[in-house]
């Protein structure tokens, strides 16, 4: 009996520390998924670009910072008929500040952008979580096509890593000219699985961001880049957005890790991006 007494003892002991660790995983998952820099450690000026500060409220309240660069000299006259205005979603780390060497292969693509940080990044005001980022995403399409005027068939959605999810989800509602997603994931489960397989059986997830869902709504044409040797986001997993995504589409191979892929694949990279921007695919 003492035995019995002693072994449901431990049991308890064994679930209440189960219990503690699930709680803690939990409340610790925005921690380990969003990593905001609120510090800024330049501006686009410091990198021979004009820009203006952008200021925007989502339709929660939160009020957001970001960049609008538009066609740089002595690029400007490659601006584009269509698609000359670029949205960018960037991953899940830093703020717009870390992304300078993105902004100036976009600048020399002849587009105008507008990058934004999420809530929690940079100056941006609030928490990020999932519903938070679409919420911000939302907000940069209607500046763009409320405030500016622009027109959907004309911009182009561009998401990065955790960007890629937002981008995807976005143009799953707006319809925008084309997307183009880098170096992303089908969704975080699977992510979650890869990277932290015996948590995930202990511990719900809090997010889902299920690009592989979102895809088929989208009925713009898409673009998707991976590398093989992508160490945080398996390649397998570009290959899957692609296979997910509706016609017309394509996929270009980078090469080289996850945040720098893009810079080794030069001038493959821009190569790819222009073609894409001037392609005029015939719709199924």
């Amino acid at each position: 009996m003492r035995m019995l007494l002693s072994l449901l003892s431990i049991g308890a002991q064994l679930a209440a520390a189960l219990l503690v660790l699930g709680l803690l995983v939990w409340l610790l998952q925005p921690k380990l998924l969003f990593r905001p820099f609120p510090e800024m450690v330049g501006d686009p000026s410091h990198w021979g670009m004009t820009y203006s500060d952008v200021q925007l409220t989502t339709d929660d309240g939160v009020r957001l910072h970001g960049w609008l660069l538009p066609a740089q000299p002595p690029f400007a006259e490659r601006r584009r008929a269509r698609l000359h205005t670029l949205l960018f979603l960037h991953g899940n780390a830093g703020n717009v500040s870390h992304r300078g060497a993105s902004l100036e292969i976009f600048a020399a693509l002849g587009l105008d952008v507008l990058i934004i940080d999420y809530r929690g990044y940079g100056q941006s005001e609030g928490k990020p979580s999932e519903i938070g980022l679409y919420r911000d995403a939302d907000a940069a399409w209607r500046w763009l096509t409320e405030t500016r005027g622009i027109a959907p068939a004309d911009i182009v959605i561009f998401g990065r890593s955790l960007g890629g999810a937002v981008a995807t989800a976005l143009a799953a509602r707006v319809q925008p000219g084309a997307l183009i997603v880098e170096s992303s994931f089908t969704d975080l489960t699977a992510m979650a699985k890869l990277h932290y397989p015996l948590l995930t059986r202990l511990v719900p997830l809090r997010y889902r961001f299920p690009s592989a869902e979102h895809l088929p709504q989208v009925r713009a044409p898409v673009l998707v880049l991976h590398s093989p040797d992508d160490g945080v986001v398996p390649y397998a997993h570009g290959r899957a957005l692609y296979a997910a995504a509706r016609e017309p589409k394509r996929f270009v191979d980078l090469v080289g890790g996850h945040n720098e892929g893009f810079l080794e694949a030069q001038p493959h990279y821009q190569q790819a991006l222009a073609e894409f921007l001037d392609w005029r695919p015939e719709r199924p």
